[in-house]
C-alpha cells in the first residue's frame, strides 16, 4: 500500500514537498514514480526513481524544478517541487513496482498506486 501526502494550495513560484510512504517488505528493490492528472486530461508521467541506485528520470516540463529522492530506511519517497507553475496543478499519484522496467513512464507498468494528493498552483 502507498500513502501519499503533502499536497495543497501554493502561489506560482512557490514550493511543495510530496511524500509517499510504502508498506512493502523490500522497499529498496522497488521502483517508485509519480504521475499527475490535471482536470480533463489524461494521467501523465512526472518522475521515477530506481531502487538501490536511486537513479532518477524526469519529464521535460519539470526538469530543473522537481527533485525526487528516497529514504529506504523509512520506505518513503519525497518529491520536492520548486518554482511551481499553474500548469503543475493536478492530482499527483505515487506508484510502485518491484524492480525496474524500461518503459517506466507507462502507468500500466505499475502495480500499486497511492490515493492521490491535490496540488493547486494559483497565478
Amino acid at each position: 500500500q502507498l500513502q501519499a501526502s503533502g499536497g495543497g494550495l501554493v502561489q506560482a513560484g512557490g514550493s511543495l514537498r510530496l511524500s509517499c510512504a510504502a508498506s512493502v517488505r523490500t522497499f529498496s528493490t522497488y521502483t517508485m514514480a509519480w504521475f499527475r492528472q490535471a482536470p480533463g486530461k489524461e494521467r501523465e508521467f512526472v518522475t521515477v526513481i530506481r531502487g538501490n541506485s536511486g537513479t532518477t528520470y524526469y519529464t521535460d516540463s519539470v526538469k530543473g524544478r522537481f527533485t525526487l529522492s528516497r529514504d529506504n530506511a523509512k520506505s518513503t519517497v519525497y518529491l520536492q517541487m520548486n518554482s511551481l507553475k499553474p500548469e503543475d496543478t493536478a492530482v499527483y499519484y505515487c506508484a510502485a513496482r518491484q524492480y525496474w522496467h524500461v518503459s517506466y513512464s507507462y502507468a500500466t507498468n505499475y502495480i500499486s498506486w497511492g490515493q492521490g494528493t491535490l496540488v493547486t498552483v494559483s497565478s
